[in-house]
This record gives structure tokens, C-alpha cells and sequence, in this order.
């Protein structure tokens, strides 16, 4: 057989193996289309009607609805994972990364601090939260209300209910997705999502609007999609439901003297801030604490261990977490919002360069140091508090200088 031959029979083979692969996802689709909607009518449907939703709230919200396979974390029929789990594991980002782009989000605040006085007004007022910090999640959110918010939100938590591999948390959001439709007058189709399903210019899962979501303008509606004053309204409310102390700052960027351990980090090693100062810490630019804050417990946070700047923080950084669990999440709001409203400069102390690894890198080496007994807070590939403070713990143990950071040899000597 020639050369020529053999290629065309070659191409030949690859077209045909290409449609057959085109026919069985096709068929694939089909299938986990009927299932869904096998689903839709034995398993929600029932328990929608349980709680009150009518068959034409029910039929409206999924008409014209299917799964999108496309979404991340989805379990296909007949497979036990993800299909993302295969993928490699995504690169460790610096926490330095984190913060690129919050000259966007101080300046368009800025901006709308002057344009939204009065709502401003209104809403530290009423919910005690100062305007910075809920004009920083607004930016951080939707930029604003410009953020394109791309998904129909029945299709997000319909598909993610049915497939996800948080079935049952997904259940829950398209149930209450049901009931704002049904009780709170929300449009199906003007209910749109991410790709997690986080509604709106705040961002709240279904369960969160059902909570938190308020009339701002005074118009007798929550529409967090069109409307800026029930946006801050409802971020506001959502904070001061989860507890924000009124007349309470979020933290202080400090200096940490090197006798003060880096593993004293944490929400659960608390001292009145006057405690921290008496040890050493000093707010940087030579500022003193508020003497109303001296009194207030506060709590040691460095992100980056000894590799980045650190922070005493009030109970009020816990509550930016309750919108976001990330740490840099809400070092992200209370900084872009001292910025907003003070005009604040950038971070005192540098980022300095860490990496070289991912998160399974990460993972594994969380999983030496549960060997080794220490709490890291799961083997998730997250350094979060919990993690630093151990590696910390494990550097004083071992004679190493503590960093509560995975640098250098870290990572290697604990995996």
C-alpha cells in the first residue's frame, strides 16, 4: 500500500471516529436531558409542592430549561467524580496576586460615594456598616452593576441540583430560587446567575435573598439586579444580620517584632488590641490604635506569613468572611474600603515572591502535617489560617525560624 493511501485511509479512520464521538455525546446529551426531566417531575417537583409552590411558578421557572453540562464540578451519570478532577491542579497564586486590580474598585467607589451620598447616608444609619466597606463589595462583586451576569439562574441550580457534587446544597438553593418566584414576585427569567449560582450585583445564593435581600429605594421591591439602593441595602442588612459591630473599624495593618510568633494567628487567639500593643505590635506609618478599639478584642492575620504585611483585626474581618470565607477576600473590602473613604495608600509592608508549586502540592503537604498531628483545617490546598499557623507550630518544633508560610524547603520536608 502506498504512502498516500495509507494517509487518506488514516484520515479516513480519525473522521469516522471523530463522528461516532459526535453522535455518542449527542446521545450522551439526550439521555441526561430525559433524566433530568424524570427528575424535574418525580424527585423536586414533590417536594416544591410541599412547600407551597404553585405548578405554574414550577413550569415557568424551568420551561425551556436544560442541564448545561458545561458547568464545573458536575458528576455525569454513572461516573463517581468530576470530570475536573482528572484536570491538573490548578498553579498556587501569591496572595500578592489577589490584589491587582483594587485600584479599580477604590476609584469607582470613590466615584459613587459622592453619587450615592444619600443612600450612603441612609444605610450606615440604619444598618451601622460603614459606606467604604459596602461600596468595596459592591466593586468587588459586579464591579459595580457592570459585570456581565451571563447565566439564567434556573439553569445553573437546576443543572447543579440534578448533577453537582453538592447535590443536596444545590436542592436547597433551587427550592428557595422557587419560593422567590413565588412569594417574592421575582421574574424566573430576570434571575440571573454565575456559574455557581450567585444572583444579582451583591452576589447572594437564593437561601441568602430569601434573608437578606431589602427595598432600598423604597419602591415595595428587592431587585438586586437593577436597582444600586437595594444592592447596598441588602449588602448592608446581610452584614449586620451576621452580626457587624456598630462603631468597630474591620483590622490595622501592623509590624510584628520577630518575638512575636506568626503562629499566634488565628479567630480563636484572641487579645484586647492594648495586649497585642503590649507585646510589640505597632500600627504601621507610625499611627496609634483608637483608643475605643485598645479596649475591643483583636485578632493576629498575615496572609503570607512573614512574607507579606500583617494585620490586627476586629471581630467585624469575620464578618466580611461571612460574605466570603477567603482571608485575602476580606482583607481585599476592608482595605479597598479605607481606601474609599480616607484615602488610604497601598499596603505598608511588601508581598514578597512565593510559589513554585500548586495546590496539590499543597494538599500533600497538609496531609504530613495531620500525620504529625497538627489541625490545619483539612487538606484542601488552601493555605488558610489554620495552615500557616501550623506550619509556624512545626518550624519552632524543628528549630527553624517560623514563617507560617509553605516556601522554600517547606513543602518538601512535610510532604
Amino acid at each position: 500500500m502506498s504512502l498516500r493511501n495509507l494517509s487518506l485511509r488514516n484520515s479516513i479512520r480519525l473522521i469516522a471516529a471523530l463522528c461516532f464521538s459526535l453522535v455518542a455525546g449527542a446521545a450522551s446529551a439526550q439521555s441526561i436531558e430525559a433524566q433530568f426531566r424524570d427528575w424535574l417531575a418525580q424527585d423536586l417537583w414533590p417536594e416544591a409542592q410541599r412547600r407551597g409552590i404553585s405548578s405554574a411558578t414550577f413550569n415557568a421557572a424551568f420551561a425551556s430549561v436544560s442541564p448545561n453540562l458545561k458547568l464545573p464540578d458536575l458528576v455525569m451519570p454513572g461516573e463517581s467524580k468530576p470530570r475536573s478532577d482528572r484536570q491538573h491542579q490548578a498553579e498556587f497564586r501569591a496572595p500578592s496576586a489577589y490584589f491587582q486590580h483594587i485600584g479599580g474598585v477604590v476609584s469607582g467607589g470613590r466615584s459613587r460615594a459622592g453619587q450615592l451620598s444619600g443612600v450612603l447616608s441612609a444605610i450606615e444609619k440604619r444598618y451601622g456598616v460603614s459606606r467604604g466597606i459596602v461600596l468595596a463589595i459592591w466593586g468587588r462583586e459586579s464591579g459595580f452593576g457592570r459585570a456581565k451576569i451571563p447565566y439564567d439562574a434556573f439553569e445553573v441550580l437546576g443543572t447543579k441540583a440534578f448533577l453537582a457534587t453538592r447535590r443536596e446544597m444545590f436542592r436547597e438553593e433551587v427550592l428557595s430560587a422557587l419560593e422567590m418566584v413565588e412569594r417574592r414576585g421575582v421574574s424566573p427569567r430576570a434571575m440571573r446567575s454565575s456559574w455557581a449560582g450567585a444572583m444579582g450585583q451583591p452576589q447572594f445564593m437564593p437561601s441568602s435573598y430569601l434573608k437578606y435581600a431589602v427595598d432600598g429605594d423604597g419602591n415595595g421591591t428587592a431587585d438586586i439586579w437593577k436597582s444600586e439602593a437595594d444592592t447596598l441595602a441588602s449588602i448592608a442588612n446581610y452584614l449586620a444580620q451576621h452580626g457587624w459591630v456598630r462603631g468597630r473599624d474591620w483590622g490595622f495593618e501592623v509590624s510584628v517584632p520577630q518575638s512575636v510568633s506568626c503562629a499566634l494567628e488565628g479567630p480563636d487567639r484572641g487579645k484586647r488590641i492594648a495586649d497585642w500593643q503590649a507585646l510589640g505590635i505597632r500600627r504601621v506609618g507610625g499611627k496609634a490604635f483608637p483608643e475605643h478599639e485598645l479596649r475591643g478584642e483583636g485578632y493576629l492575620m498575615m496572609p503570607a506569613g512573614r512574607f507579606g504585611p500583617a494585620f490586627i483585626v476586629t471581630p467585624n474581618f469575620y464578618r466580611l468572611k461571612d460574605y466570603n470565607e477567603s482571608d485575602l477576600y476580606a482583607l481585599f473590602v476592608g482595605h479597598a474600603g479605607d481606601r474609599i473613604m480616607y484615602g488610604n495608600s497601598e499596603f505598608s509592608g511588601s508581598w514578597e515572591r512565593v510559589g513554585g508549586f500548586d495546590r496539590g502540592d499543597v494538599a500533600a503537604m497538609q496531609r504530613g502535617l495531620e500525620k504529625l498531628g497538627y489541625d490545619v483545617g483539612g487538606a484542601d490546598g488552601l493555605v488558610g489560617f489554620k495552615t500557616r499557623r501550623s506550619i509556624g507550630e512545626w518550624q519552632q518544633k524543628n528549630g527553624i525560624a517560623p514563617t507560617c508560610f509553605p516556601a522554600g524547603d517547606t513543602i518538601r520536608r512535610l510532604r
